[in-house]
């Protein structure tokens, strides 16, 4: 029986939802965030892409602009509110407004809860929550301003708010605290025109997801072995379902927790 790759399905399916649409994307220099990118630039959106380092966000503003999509990079420490006013700032003077944001910058410091270094703790922390929560107000405070709202998508993971693992428990926390601010906000702001929704991710075609020591194919290896599904999600597969939450078509989905994990939480 022949297969066709989840990048090939993706891109037969591609429409246009997001033209005219100003979308901002965190930790947008590889793996998930600049999947979400390019998927988003692919069907009309104009991106904006941030991370900390300039060159893989030029690389993702490349790979947008030479598929013929607009595309701006700005270097941002999202646990820093002046960032991340700035971002929001950026996109609407670029672009006119700010219509998607996905916080998907993250960091994982893997140990054990009682051997995890404590300055570990504080930088998943400040990376992992409070970059969430102050890209969220700054872009609520501009999605609410704007007739047609907006919709954010806030990156957790099945670690935390549907899995335990071990040698992840602070990142886990940070997880479990993404999920539970997302649907606090999703609340609070649903009737000023802002969706607020969540993705997590299981195991995906990152290098986060390889063990250490471990190559791509030990990874293929042990996810066939383990995984319900028997392989990782493509990172356009996260992509797929960040922009199905982020677009019309879930104009009733609020502070939904969408999970990608191979049936591993099952």
């Amino acid at each position: 029986m022949t297969t066709t790759s989840p990048a090939a399905l993706l891109g037969a399916a591609a429409r246009a939802r997001f033209t005219d649409r100003t979308a901002l994307v965190s930790g947008a220099g590889s793996g998930i965030g600049r999947a979400v990118a390019l998927a988003l630039a692919a069907e009309g959106a104009r991106v904006v892409v941030a991370g900390r380092r300039r060159e893989p966000l030029e690389e993702t503003v490349a790979l947008i602009e030479e598929r013929g999509g607009k595309a701006l990079a700005v270097t941002a420490d999202v646990s820093r509110a002046a960032d991340a006013e700035a971002l929001v700032a950026a996109a609407v003077d670029r672009f006119g407004s700010l219509d998607v944001a996905v916080n998907n910058a993250g960091i994982f410091r893997g140990g054990a809860a009682a051997d995890l270094p404590e300055q570990d703790w504080h930088d998943q922390l400040a990376v992992n929550v409070t970059g969430v929560y102050l890209a969220l107000k700054a872009q609520v405070r501009q999605m609410r301003s704007q007739p047609s709202g907006g919709a954010i998508v806030n990156v957790s993971s099945t670690f935390g708010p549907h899995a335990a693992s071990p040698g992840a428990a602070a990142y886990a926390a940070t997880k479990a605290a993404v999920t539970a601010l997302s649907r606090g906000a999703a609340l609070d702001h649903i009737r000023e025109g802002v969706r607020v929704n969540v993705v997590s991710p299981g195991a995906t075609a990152t290098r986060m997801s390889l063990r250490p020591g471990e190559t791509e194919s030990d990874r293929t290896e042990r996810a066939r072995a383990t995984l319900p599904l028997g392989r990782i999600s493509a990172t356009e597969e996260v992509a797929a379902a960040v922009l199905y939450l982020a677009s019309d078509e879930a104009a009733s989905l609020v502070g939904t927790d969408l999970v990608i994990d191979s049936g591993a939480s099952l």
